[in-house]
């Protein structure tokens, strides 16, 4: 109950510092450069060497894959339907097919399950960014005007400069030879930095005004990531006879609102930044209440 009022009081505290203009508007930037380059890495050295492998462990990494999958196949149909632009279609898949699976997923995990279930969430995170820097910006560039194909290296480039992913890759390779328990406490203080400053940044970049006339587009955003996902997950999880932790976090992940790096990607690409700025700020707001329920629901089920 503590680290859920935590959460809040983090959010809270950027929104009402953005909104006193007693802090830079690009403040946030700072933050997250903190997050990217030291907190999430040192997650990744502190939980994954401690992972113990499996067949079912690659069932979070296929889930969290098809939820875009799934979100492009949603939004394709529910686009054609409303006659919208390949512009908007873009907007919506890219803030529909990813969760926010460390900004918002960590501090809940660690409130409902336990810090010590963070490993399994990593894996979803991780996946999440590789489709997000892949799919994601393919849509993007489909949907923001740019002419061209997008090329391999482009792809690659993005992701072996990405500090989470190669702290990620670094620590899966490096641990079976070297053994990382010396900086174990190093590891402990930047991690917890995570949850508290990756909130704040989060509150900072809030953005409610001009949300009436987006109130359908949202609300289908928002009903796609924050049931309609965790719902396709939960099919999944019976599909293939997955149970206990990884069933679980592998739901409640799914369960997750829209990544805030959306907002980055739709902005380089012309993509409706107004639009991901709502549906980013609305859906963290009811996933609050939405990831609870799910919570209820999963522990009824396993």
């Amino acid at each position: 109950m503590v680290n859920f009022v935590l959460i809040g009081v983090c959010i809270l505290a950027g929104m009402i510092l953005k909104e006193t203009k007693s802090i830079h508007p690009d403040a946030h930037k700072g933050i997250n450069t903190w997050i990217l380059y030291l907190a999430l890495p040192a997650v990744s050295f502190k939980y994954l060497p401690k992972v113990q492998w499996s067949l079912e462990m690659l069932f979070p990494i296929a889930a969290t894959f098809l939820t875009a999958v799934f979100a492009f196949v949603f939004m394709k149909i529910y686009c054609k339907t409303k006659g919208y632009s390949e512009r908007s279609r873009s907007t919506l898949e890219l803030v529909s097919g990813y969760s926010n699976t460390s900004f918002i997923g960590f501090p809940l995990i660690s409130a409902f399950y336990g810090e010590s279930l963070l490993s399994i969430a990593i894996i979803c995170d991780q996946t999440m960014f590789f489709s997000l820097s892949t799919l994601g910006i393919i849509t993007a560039i489909r949907g923001g005007g740019k002419s061209g194909e997008v090329s391999a290296e482009f792809i690659f480039k993005r992701l072996i400069t990405f500090p989470p992913l190669v702290g990620c890759i670094a620590a899966l390779v490096l641990s079976p030879f070297i053994d990382f328990t010396f900086a174990e406490p190093l590891f402990d203080k930047l991690a917890a930095t995570l949850s508290p400053l990756a909130l704040f940044s989060v509150g900072l970049q809030l953005k409610f005004n001009g949300w009436k006339k987006l109130i359908p587009q949202m609300s289908a955003s928002m009903f796609y990531k924050l049931i309609l996902a965790p719902a396709i997950s939960l099919g999944l999880v019976f599909l293939f006879g997955i149970t206990g932790d990884i069933a679980k976090i592998t739901i409640f992940e799914s369960a997750m609102p829209t990544v805030v790096t959306s907002s980055i990607i739709a902005e380089q690409f012309r993509l409706n930044t107004k639009l991901t700025n709502l549906t980013i700020g609305f859906s963290i707001i009811f996933g609050f209440l939405t990831t609870a329920v799910w919570y209820q629901i999963i522990e009824l089920i396993f």
